[in-house]
């Protein structure tokens, strides 16, 4: 049976983020992801996490200035230095919180720069980051994101992150699957996830369309937790959707799929 882990940054949204995690402990999650932790200092964090006994998972890099609509800063020819210094930011907060997954968003594409250069950049930067964060045992992702949300994101589709990771030529660099993302930009769920699994370290579920619970689209998740237990994934299934509802009352799609946190 899959693991699943509260998606923070979607989950609990009438919470102040940090009574977040009691919330999701109540519910019986064992473990949290999110964006990101850096609004709050990393022994806060440590803290909360410590008192209310969950596991922390993953969260991103910093992204940029995500309230002025930056999603990532990996592809930007212009921003390696802060993405340098972003990576040291994720180490400190991932040695605190005890997290070993962290995930680099690629960014929206800069007008009138070839993709390919953007690759490059995006290889670059991968190249820099892997090493420093496996020397502290912590793996490095890169997700794969839809164009309908996030129109003009540089990295969409699963062989394209898989593409400039094999650019960056490191052991450390892992593919984050999210099962929505890819059910918008090209289907064959489980058969691409089976694919490349051995390269994928974390996926993440919403069904579609509304970004809800499985249960409220078009996306038979019942089949997939099904396949993940038939493949042996032993990761975390991040429950990254927003609840059409309260989460806590939302959270029934657990029992009629035969799953629980």
């Amino acid at each position: 049976m899959p693991k699943f882990s509260a998606n923070l940054s979607m989950l609990y949204p009438e919470l102040e983020f940090t009574d977040r995690f009691a919330a999701a402990a109540s519910d019986g999650f064992r473990a949290v992801e999110y964006l990101d932790p850096y609004d709050h200092p990393p022994k806060e964090i440590a803290a909360i996490l410590q008192q209310s006994g969950l596991q922390q998972i993953l969260f991103n890099l910093p992204s940029g200035d995500w309230q002025g609509g930056e999603r990532g800063l990996l592809c930007l020819p212009d921003r390696r230095a802060e993405f340098r210094e972003g990576v040291e930011t994720a180490l400190r907060y991932a040695e605190a919180l005890q997290c070993h997954q962290v995930n680099a968003l690629a960014g929206i594409a800069p007008a009138g720069v070839a993709t390919d250069a953007l690759d490059e950049v995006m290889a670059e930067n991968l190249a820099h980051a892997a090493p420093r964060l496996a020397d502290a045992g912590i793996r490095l992702l890169v997700e794969p994101i839809n164009t309908r949300d996030i129109p003009g994101f540089h990295c969409a589709r699963v062989e394209h992150a898989l593409r400039v990771m094999d650019m960056a030529g490191h052991a450390n660099l892992w593919l984050q699957y999210d099962f929505y993302h890819a059910q918008i930009m090209q289907g064959d769920l489980v058969a691409t996830f089976e694919r490349h699994q051995a390269r994928i370290a974390h996926v993440q579920i919403a069904d579609h369309p509304g970004r809800h619970e499985p249960g409220t689209g078009e996306i038979n998740h019942r089949f997939i937790f099904g396949e993940l237990d038939r493949l042996g994934y032993q990761g975390w299934v991040g429950c990254e959707y927003k609840p059409l509802g309260g989460t806590s009352e939302g959270l029934d799609w657990m029992k009629q799929h035969g799953v629980a946190p």
